[in-house]
């Protein structure tokens, strides 16, 4: 791949209109990329404009030591930092995201530790299996008209609109409709098109501004042409984008798709990217990324089915507060600063065209209603797809992922919660982590007499690293069998060469060099290990504060509703081991999947779930844990393996004592 882009901000001019700031020219190698560059702009944003796969976490805050990139010449200026060695420094390399252009240059981009695989798909339910409070079938979102519409004559001059509105009464029983600008620009030029006889897609339950408004005009079609009526249901996720193809006619999802969100070339996690926003053009960039990555799904799935853009005739999208600002272009900044308030909770009516989306143009686009600073659409989404709001049993869903989000309640009652869990348990933070895609060791056993391991990977292909599941299980295994302590400390000394001193301290080797992709060890050190008893101490800490503000002890949830795409693959045995879930019967906890995309397709293909997430939205109580002492007191006794009080998780305690692993003595020299 090879072309030119230009990037970079717009300089000032001097009073007298001076020249514009010198451009300089950067090449990004092995792909032959160029750009084009106002001279002092950042070499990672030049990477980010140009579409170049720079691996940068941290969103370009120099905090990750990510971005490593080899520059030729003179043309780069660079920080020193503490994630550069001198041989490093010495033979180029720089972090672009602490590196200016200053001249021309050539730039080596090493290639990503993990290869860009889509992400893994997504089980899709039938419309009969979800929780609709509506006869979809009798009161569709969108309706496909035939009409035969009596021509115009000097006899009878009534308007083009007003005639299609006689036809539509007395065919159809639709006594009023709406028709916007772009629609009326073309309507005379289509009736007669169409010699009259049409077919005419109808938005039938417009709710804008808490009212319901007549039906609205989407499209005219000849009906020779045998149009469908189609609708797009997005989770728009912070790390994945997942994306439905939906026929109004059957409600079923004909299709799917999904991908990696464009915006983690400006950061893994919402933070990151809420201060990359704040960067010289980096909201308009954040929300032109998004778009883009919603459309090219779109683009794969009406090529796919053979349908036109014009044929989508409505959209919803679910996505976390940040997610839903940021495809809006509405600044996030606020959303991390006290008191951690949301520009907007319930997004207003939109058209397609106004975000750019590749949808007919008059699309409407619902964007499911956000509660907090981090508890947004793609929450109230899965409580609706979930069945949460309508179930008498006390139940906690979660949403475990770079954020873990939270909800506590019955169909009369929530409250919910969020926490930052950082990103470990999609693979980054970890040396050797990587997102679930092929080659990822996602499942890890380990002998408790050899302490050898055996693992399985995404696709049976040879490892390349390790992903958020496999971590969990990894983690778990080297607990249970005594190669970690309870503060996630690798026990030196054990008669195992897996167990060695690395470049990053000890650590303990999951696949040799020879049985791995790319010939290196998968290992993982302290620090890796500590990342993930970092995330699942924040989620357990937020499950156990919720419950407490509430009065209710774990063992009285009824059932524990898990979603989320990295939910579908948590072994609960080995979650409970580390102490990230409760410990608790088995049979309480349920996977469902992708619940964010289950909801927006509940509410694409159910006008009235549309009221039934605002009415989850209003009703739910949004806690602050950022603000609340006590949350720091639970993380803190979370920071061990499985907790502080091994009393809290007995079934894990009686594992040990029967292995006298990790101090506990085996039974029977109790």
């Amino acid at each position: 791949m090879s072309g030119t882009r230009t990037s970079g901000r717009r300089g000032a001019q001097d009073g007298a209109g001076g020249a514009a700031p010198a451009a300089v020219r950067v090449t990004f190698l092995p792909d032959g990329q160029s750009a084009t560059a106002v001279k002092g702009t950042s070499l990672l944003d030049v990477a980010v404009e140009a579409g170049v796969a720079v691996d940068a976490p941290c969103g370009g805050q120099g905090r990750c030591g990510r971005c490593k990139v080899t520059v030729e010449g003179d043309g780069v200026a660079h920080r020193p930092s503490a994630h550069l060695s001198a041989a490093e420094s010495e033979a180029g390399v720089a972090l672009a995201c602490q590196a200016t252009l200053e001249g021309d240059a050539v730039v080596t981009v090493p290639p990503p530790r993990e290869r860009r695989h889509r992400p893994r798909g997504h089980a899709v339910a039938l419309p009969e299996a979800l929780p609709l409070t509506c006869d979809w079938r009798q009161d569709p979102a969108v309706r496909m008209l035939d009409l035969d519409i009596e021509p115009p004559s000097l006899t009878d001059n009534t308007s083009d609109f007003d005639r299609l509105q006689r036809a539509l009464l007395q065919q159809h029983d639709i006594k009023q409709i709406r028709a916007e600008l772009p629609m009326l620009r073309r309507l005379g030029r289509d009736l007669r098109m169409a010699n009259w006889k049409v077919k005419v897609a109808l938005e039938m339950r417009d709710w804008v501004y808490g009212a319901y408004l007549p039906p609205r005009l989407i499209r005219v079609y000849p009906s020779v042409f045998g149009q469908r009526s189609m609708g797009a249901a997005v989770d728009l996720g912070t790390t994945s984008v997942v994306a439905y193809l939906v026929d109004f006619e059957t409600g079923r999802v004909v299709d799917s798709e999904s991908a990696y969100n464009k915006q983690i070339a400006c950061g893994d996690d919402v933070i990151s990217r809420i201060v990359y926003a704040r960067r010289d053009g980096g909201l308009a960039r954040l929300q032109r990324l998004a778009v883009e990555t919603i459309n090219e799904l779109l683009i794969v799935l009406q090529e796919r089915n053979r349908i036109e853009n014009y044929e989508i005739h409505e959209v919803t999208l679910a996505g976390n507060t940040t997610m839903t600002h940021l495809l809006l272009g509405i600044d996030p900044r606020f959303l991390r600063e006290e008191p951690y308030i949301p520009t907007i909770s319930v997004p207003p009516g939109l058209i397609a065209s106004e975000l750019g989306l590749d949808a007919n143009p008059l699309a409407r686009v619902h964007a499911l209603p956000c509660v907090g600073s981090y508890v947004g659409g793609d929450i109230t989404a899965g409580v609706i797809s979930s069945g949460l709001y309508a179930t008498e049993k006390l139940t906690v869903f979660i949403d475990i992922g770079t954020n873990g989000e939270m909800v506590l309640g019955t169909k009369d009652w929530l409250v919910a919660c969020a926490c930052s869990a950082g990103p470990a348990f999609e693979g980054g933070g970890v040396g050797c982590g990587m997102r679930a895609t092929t080659g990822a060791i996602e499942d890890v056993w380990i002998d408790s007499h050899t302490l050898e391991a055996t693992y399985r990977t995404v696709d049976d292909a040879p490892p390349r690293g390790i992903c958020g599941s496999g971590l969990i299980d990894l983690i778990a295994e080297l607990f249970v069998t005594g190669v970690i302590d309870k503060g996630g400390h690798i026990r030196k000394g054990l008669a195992t060469p897996r167990v060695r001193d690395g470049l990053g301290g000890a650590e303990y080797v999951v696949a040799w060099a020879d049985e791995s992709d790319d010939g290196r060890d998968v290992a993982v050190n302290e620090s890796d290990i500590s990342s993930l008893v970092r995330a699942k101490a924040a989620v357990y800490a937020g499950i156990a504060l919720l419950c407490r503000s509430v009065g209710v002890a774990l063992a009285d949830v009824e059932q524990f509703l898990i979603g989320g795409a990295f939910g579908e693959y948590i072994d609960v045995e080995k979650a409970i081991r580390i102490g990230l879930l409760p410990d608790l019967p088995p049979e309480r906890f349920s996977f469902l999947g992708n619940t964010s995309a289950m909801g927006a397709y509940t509410a694409l293909v159910c006008v009235n779930s549309r009221h039934d997430v605002l009415d989850v939205a209003a009703k739910m109580t949004y806690v602050e844990l950022s603000a609340d002492n006590a949350f720091m007191d639970e993380y803190t006794s979370a920071l061990f393996l499985p907790h502080t009080h091994i009393d809290a998780f007995p079934t894990v305690a009686a594992l040990l004592a029967a292995d006298g692993a990790n101090g506990v003595p085996a039974k029977e020299d109790a």
